[in-house]
């Protein structure tokens, strides 16, 4: 029986839906938290770890990138901040026997989730070309395993080094150097797969792709505009800072297709209120636009804003425009011919909606809009992102305390490992001064990204898969070609704490190199070491474990990359290998010579809260582009023809889940318990089809090639998604986005506007 037949079976036996709900956190967000943190883990390590999680001696949550405030609470974490650490802390080990019990004819049949409940991972493993299972190896032999198989290459570019967003900032200058001193620029990472289209719209635009914001602005916004994004799920922490921002006098807008908890009302668990009273409401207007209709919701809200300048005036910052940008009168010309019926029609929205928000934004002086994957994920999400900057320019929202483009980062150091070169293109300047500082060659062509590497191996092109951390095979897209792909490799590696679906489908051979977790203490040959990270706001800071490790045999991400790093390349190099392991202050020197504004990083790491990047859009509006100015951009608006029948499909998270790693089968908001191959259908559209709510339905996916995608019995779920979308659960939805199928400008796959048809499923 395959996983998604055992996933389909379970949910049909167990699966319970109840009503959705209009809240988030609350007392239920406590027991969420600290229930299963001291039942899994134990009081004494939970207290003595979470009450250090977030905090500025302590260490950074390992899940979201959420911002951490100048000034740190008792309890510096969420619900699912707890989750994770719980997921990661857990004293429960994967011992030798398990390999014997279990071989890989059994673990291809387990999910996500029964996987990472087996505990951490505790001994290297190997499974050798030819056997049927892993078998415990020690450290020596299975670091020259892939000496041995890099060596026998033909080129460096046969291999492909992926790099989860976890990684810390110091492992992944480490790893990016290791990979182009050994000759390649195959460097695909989670970036890739998730935030690349605002990196790119960003850099176009602006000059830097990160947020213009810090934390404090939201308090001291007039307007905050949250789009494809559901904060109450993905990094709760923020709904404490736009609390923070409605008693404030902030009013806030939500722009979504499916209502959100968290963006409806939040009841603070650290608040009196929170507790027995009703919380704050957040959203105080929240428009249901259908999937991809932003960039039309956006060009309709610049072309009112531009309008009623012209009629009234004092409207457009003409001060922050003739100065700071260029291309506004070519902006302004494209809109006039905006056609109002095709923006009502690809977003679902009334006149009266777009006019209530456009007078919002005029009226406001300091103006955040933020987004996530709801917005990178689409086909046409670079230039959709370009449309934001292009409204927040309008009224000089870039550049001043309260105002400014913040996109929200959903992994911590995602966005570290990018600034420390985990890049398949990064700049030339920063390879010219990798060169410079250990007098070596690297590569200057550009790699290989996600999708790009799926594609060569599944060409043959790459034979060796090295991860450090993740679980590419599941978060990647076109599930059956990616699975195939990775089994066409003759080596696969991953360096994880836990298994996953990527530990099951393998190539020929196969090892895992398990590791420290980050709230575990590292020591090495001159004492405890601390690693950094930097937060979705480019703010750097130090991360210390402090929980004993779960078994005597792991090593540091560090220990693994330089070990590696010296069995590949040899110990007579260039590159002190051995010192960066003893003494994490060594890497931090040479990083400080090669990353920009690192300058001096060991003394400003250590101060209390870290350091900021420096950031010329946000610290005094100076735009590293190439005219040296903002840029104002012509998008053309793109919209979806659906065909009548059809649908359009987004995928999400459950509340119970942190990308591909799975809590539990729950997703409390929505109403969804045991249970995760469901689809969220409007109750109209369910009419209109002949669907019932409750009945199992095989998902079909669309696309050009012709190739029938589908995705298996899921029982459908009457709830009120905007017309015409609907929505299941990520990374059960990737079977159905096609490799090839990605954002323009970002080669991001395009998960959020697959067109589907539903049928019944067979008995």
């Amino acid at each position: 029986m395959s996983e998604q037949e055992q996933g389909r079976e379970a949910a049909d036996a167990n699966l319970e839906v109840d009503k959705p709900k209009d809240w988030a956190a609350g007392v239920p967000g406590i027991a969420h938290a600290m229930g299963p943190a001291f039942k899994d883990v134990g009081v004494t390590r939970s207290l003595k770890g979470l009450l250090t999680m977030n905090q500025k001696d302590g260490f950074d949550c390992m899940s979201c990138a959420w911002e951490d405030p100048p000034e740190r609470k008792t309890f510096e974490f969420c619900e699912n901040g707890a989750k994770a650490f719980v997921w990661e802390a857990t004293p429960l080990v994967v011992k030798s026997e398990f390999w014997d019990e279990h071989p890989l004819a059994d673990l291809e049949t387990r999910d996500d989730y029964w996987l990472g409940q087996q505990g951490r991972l505790s001994e290297p493993v190997y499974k050798a070309p030819g056997d049927d299972r892993y078998r415990p190896v020690s450290w020596e032999r299975a670091f020259q395993i892939v000496a041995d198989e890099l060596h026998d290459l033909d080129s460096p570019d046969e291999a492909a080094f992926y790099t989860s967003g976890r990684t810390a900032n110091e492992t992944a200058f480490l790893y990016q150097l290791f990979v182009r001193a050994f000759g390649t620029n195959n460097l695909p990472d989670c970036s890739n797969m998730c935030h690349e289209s605002t990196g790119a719209a960003m850099g176009e635009t602006v000059g830097v792709g990160k947020s213009t914001v810090r934390y404090e602005d939201f308090a001291k916004a007039d307007l905050i505009i949250i789009m494809g994004q559901n904060p109450g799920t993905n990094h709760p922490r923020m709904l404490t800072a736009l609390e923070e921002a409605k008693e404030a006098g902030a009013k806030i807008v939500a722009v979504n297709p499916l209502p959100e908890a968290g963006l409806k009302r939040y009841k603070n668990p650290q608040k009196v209120r929170g507790i027995i009273g009703r919380g704050t409401d957040l959203a105080d207007q929240f428009l249901q636009v259908k999937l991809a209709g932003d960039m039309a919701l956006l060009q309709a809200v610049s072309k009112r804003v531009i309008d009623a300048d012209a009629v009234r005036g004092g409207i457009l910052d003409h001060a922050f425009i003739n100065r700071y940008c260029i291309g506004f009168e070519e902006f302004r010309d494209s809109l006039s011919t905006l056609d109002e019926q095709t923006v009502l029609d690809a977003t679902g929205v009334s006149s009266a909606e777009i006019d209530e928000l456009a007078e919002g934004y005029m009226t406001s002086e300091r103006v955040i809009i933020t987004w996530a994957m709801g917005l990178t994920q689409h086909e046409f999400a670079v230039p959709t992102i370009k449309e934001i900057i292009n409204l927040l320019m309008l009224r000089g929202n870039i550049g001043r305390p309260g105002a400014g483009a913040s996109p929200i980062r959903g992994h911590s150091n995602v966005q570290g490992d990018r600034t420390m070169g985990i890049w398949e293109k990064m700049p030339h300047a920063f390879l010219d001064a990798l060169e410079a500082e250990f007098g070596i060659e690297v590569p200057h062509e550009s790699g290989l990204d996600a999708v790009g590497t799926v594609r060569a191996m599944r060409d043959g092109k790459v034979k060796v898969l090295t991860a450090l951390g993740g679980n590419f095979v599941k978060a990647i897209s076109d599930t059956g070609v990616s699975e195939a792909a990775l089994r066409n490799t003759r080596l696969s590696v991953q360096i994880s704490t836990k298994l996953n679906r990527s530990h099951a489908v393998i190539g020929e051979s196969a090892l895992i190199l398990p590791v420290l977790g980050r709230s575990e203490i590292d020591v090495q040959a001159t004492g405890e070491q601390f690693v950094t990270v930097e937060d979705t706001v480019a703010a750097i800071h130090a991360s210390k474990g402090n929980l004993p490790p779960v078994a005597p045999n792991l090593l540091s991400e560090v220990s693994v990359v330089t070990r590696l790093a010296r069995a590949v390349l040899g110990a007579g190099g260039p590159i002190d290998w051995a010192h960066f392991e003893h003494d994490y202050d060594s890497i931090r020197e040479h990083i400080a010579n090669v990353v920009p504004g690192c300058d001096d990083f060991n003394k400003k790491v250590r101060a209390p809260g870290g350091f900021d990047l420096p950031h010329g859009p946000r610290d005094n509006r100076t735009f590293p582009t190439a005219s040296g100015k903002a840029q104002f951009s012509v998008n053309e608006l793109r919209t979806i023809e659906v065909p009548p029948g059809r649908l359009l499909l987004q995928s999400l998270r459950s509340h119970d889940q942190f990308n591909t790693t799975i809590y539990s089968n729950n997703d409390r908001y929505r109403g969804v318990k045991n249970g995760r191959q469901v689809i969220f259908v409007n109750p109209d559209d369910l009419a209109s089809l002949g669907i019932d709510d409750g009945q199992a339905v095989d998902i079909h996916g669309e696309w050009t090639d012709g190739v029938d995608r589908v995705a298996r019995g899921f029982r459908v779920i009457s709830y009120p998604t905007a017309r015409g979308c609907v929505a299941t659960y990520f990374p059960e939805a990737n079977v159905l986005v096609p490799l090839d199928f990605t954002a323009h400008g970002s080669n991001t796959p395009v998960s959020k506007s697959i067109i589907v048809r539903l049928e019944p499923t067979a008995a």
